[in-house]
């Protein structure tokens, strides 16, 4: 039978003419033929004469096309992070970029292409199993159809390495070649093996144990690829349905695991299909809870202009209907109930974008009926909006609104258990996933014992800090509840009643929250010591200013690179190779004065602070120095107040797809700029080209793929 999971040990073979890829476990399989420059792929019976083997690989990651040439991404080197359910996962560490070209030309936006991909997938943390679908949940495992290939099982939502897979997909659905050639039409089953589904995210696994029961604890987080990005840059939902920052974090507990831990050599020689040969579990049982995390589904943004606040955008709600309909019809079929949990400020900023997602709710369900809960603090301590009955599918949303800021504030971090209160009926009603090992299954399924039919999705402004608390919290409610039903833990028993256990549970979600937290914003989450030691302390307000100040620099100055490495490596930008040695797209085409300002800046602060060194006495040396300093304070102060004036001249943009009230925002500033009566002058004489030009390149290139 022809195995339908990805080969775990492949080699590379090396020719001026293609690189070719086998796999010394499988000498009975097809080569697979990448030819070069062109990029056709085909699949050769037996293995290549005239090539040299360059290296040993744990699999291909995909294949990009930049401007000048294609590149083969291979992981050079994976960890091994534990087994789940007797199948190993590994993490990526490192890669490698195979040209098909011996490119003599350097052109420096190619250049610029690959230091932005090579460093996103360097600090990126991306996971696979050669045996495991690892982007599906337990649940939608179990549905899936194990006669399919790994890579066709794989949800594509969180098949982060669809897109540079896509020639090798092609081919193997018999649809192109590799460089575009139509093939005829039938599939090429063999190339099936050399696909490996990667997810982005987190994974923890560890072996443990509460009150003497051994168990395997599993956190998972699942980003999506669609509309993925950086913090201010990506927001709100797409036309698509799509919306920023959305992450899926399954909590898995696997009991009576005779395959936890990392296994060795010997273990894993005797792995077929990702089974250990001979074991035959007995009452092993997965247990499993999903919560999500999401943009708030309407179009708005939030626009950086160096000020420590971003000016808030946001469109007109009926705007975004059609768009939320598409992205919580989804999440229904997906999950079932969605409990909408909101837990952005009721007053100042924040408040727009909470009235427009209550709106929002309003246009979806039918008849929503509202409630609202007050007390001393506040007079919106929860809000309800949900339907008074189930005449359409948009009647399972139900919105459940927090005011987190007012009712923690003080360190008064237990009082999140009002939110909790509120959400337990739905939570009891929505119940978790509940599988029993099938002994002897060839095709190593569940037997379903229970299923999750409802979910929580949890947002603040950013999905972060707030949305990490809380889910931390639901989770560690429905564990107790999961571990009291199978009879590990009594009732009126909790998990936190194990210290070792407590201290585990709460280091892993905080471990989470910093994950999720440096691939949206740039650094580790803010909150995260109460996630630690469940109270909130006086070091943890430190680092979370720290983690805020370091954020502030990240967004204005760091994002754009990162936005552009995302854009490049999931497909929404295609370089255009049309273009070679003009229109360059890194090329920063601001007027020279805009561009000298900040550099002026730093003369004049180092000029002050030379001229307050000590220096003789003199009277006669001593005023020109000080009109000297006054001079170049004056210079800087101007400065100053004209970059923090005109700061969406100087934050750091994505080159690529450069967004739209970006380029609206530099248009305006620039006008103004050009009525200024001192330096308006100078710079239209001096604006190099058309008069948007640092952006002109907007629509170059540009494509989205769905």
């Amino acid at each position: 039978m022809r195995s339908l999971v990805p080969f775990r040990d492949i080699n590379v073979h090396a020719s001026t003419s293609h690189y070719a890829f086998t796999s010394p476990s499988s000498p009975a399989a097809q080569t697979l033929v990448i030819e070069r420059p062109s990029g056709d792929i085909r699949l050769n019976d037996g293995a290549l004469l005239g090539a040299k083997r360059v290296s040993s690989i744990a699999g291909i990651l995909g294949i990009i096309k930049l401007r000048l040439d294609k590149y083969i991404i291979v992981i050079t080197k994976a960890q091994p992070m534990g087994r789940l359910k007797g199948h190993m996962v590994y993490k990526v560490i490192a890669t490698e970029f195979l040209p098909l070209r011996e490119r003599t030309l350097h052109d420096p936006d190619e250049d610029t292409y690959l230091n932005l991909l090579k460093t996103s997938l360097k600090t990126g943390p991306m996971y696979f199993s050669y045996s495991l679908d690892i982007t599906n949940s337990f649940q939608r495992q179990v549905a899936s159809n194990a006669s399919l290939p790994l890579w066709q099982r794989a949800d594509d939502r969180f098949f982060w390495n669809k897109f540079i897979q896509s020639d090798l997909i092609n081919f193997a659905a018999g649809a192109t070649s590799g460089s575009g050639l139509r093939l005829h039409g039938h599939r090429e089953p063999g190339a099936d093996n050399f696909i490996l589904p990667v997810m982005f995210g987190m994974m923890r696994i560890t072996v443990t144990r509460i009150k003497s029961t051994p168990l395997t604890f599993v956190l998972i987080t699942r980003r999506s690829r669609h509309r993925a990005g950086t913090r201010y840059l990506t927001r709100g939902i797409d036309e698509q349905g799509h919306v920023a920052n959305f992450n899926e974090t399954e909590q898995v507990v696997v009991l009576n695991d005779d395959l936890r831990g990392m296994g060795g050599i010997g273990v894993e020689a005797g792995m077929q299909n990702g089974k250990v040969g001979g074991f035959e579990g007995q009452g092993m049982q997965v247990m499993s809870y999903v919560q999500t995390r999401g943009s708030v589904p309407v179009y708005w943004a939030e626009v950086s202009t160096l000020r420590y606040t971003p000016d808030l955008q946001i469109r007109g709600v009926e705007t975004a209907a059609a768009a939320a309909k598409l992205h919580f019809d989804e999440q229904i079929r997906l999950y079932g109930d969605n409990y909408l949990v909101n837990l952005v400020n009721q007053k100042g900023r924040e408040v727009r974008v909470k009235q427009a997602y209550e709106q929002m709710v309003r246009l979806l369900v039918s008849s929503p009926n509202e409630t609202t809960q007050a007390n001393h603090v506040t007079d919106e301590k929860i809000r309800v909006v949900e339907s008074t009955q189930r005449s359409h599918e948009y009647d399972r949303l139900h919105y459940v609104y927090f005011d987190f800021h007012n009712e923690t504030k003080g360190l008064r971090w237990h009082r999140a258990q009002l939110l909790l209160d509120q959400l337990k009926e739905g939570l009891v009603q929505g119940q978790y996933f509940r599988g029993v090992d099938m002994p002897g299954d060839s095709q190593d399924r569940l037997e379903v014992r229970n299923r999750q039919v409802a979910v929580v999705r949890t947002n603040c402004m950013d999905c972060l800090d707030r949305t990490n608390v809380v889910q931390t919290m639901l989770a560690r409610w429905t564990l107790t509840r999961q571990l009291i039903d199978v009879g590990v833990l009594k009732p009126g028993e909790s998990t936190d009643d194990d210290q070792a256990f407590k201290t585990l549970f709460r280091n892993v979600w905080a471990d989470n929250a910093d994950v999720v937290s440096k691939t949206y914003s740039g650094t580790g989450a803010l909150k995260t010591d109460f996630t630690r030691t469940g109270k909130r302390t006086r070091a943890g307000m430190v680092q979370d200013f720290n983690n805020s100040i370091t954020r502030y620099f990240k967004n204005n100055f760091g994002d754009g690179p990162r936005q552009d490495a995302f854009d490049l490596l999931l497909g929404t930008f295609l370089p255009d190779s049309s273009t070679t040695g003009s229109n360059l797209m890194f090329v920063d085409r601001r007027p020279v004065l805009i561009q000298s300002i900040p550099y002026i800046l730093a003369t004049s602060v180092f000029m002050v602070l030379i001229s307050s060194l000590p220096r003789s006495r003199s009277e006669a040396a001593w005023w020109p120095l000080r009109l000297f300093a006054v001079l170049w304070l004056a210079i800087g102060v101007w400065c100053f107040r004209f970059i923090y004036g005109h700061g969406v001249l100087y934050v750091n943009w994505p080159k690529l797809n450069t967004p739209r009230w970006a380029n609206e925002g530099y248009q305006e500033t620039m006008g103004a700029i050009r009525q200024d009566k001192l330096i308006g002058p100078f710079v239209a004489r001096h604006e190099r080209g058309a008069s948007n030009a640092r952006i002109s390149h907007l629509e170059e290139g540009k494509k989205r793929i769905q």
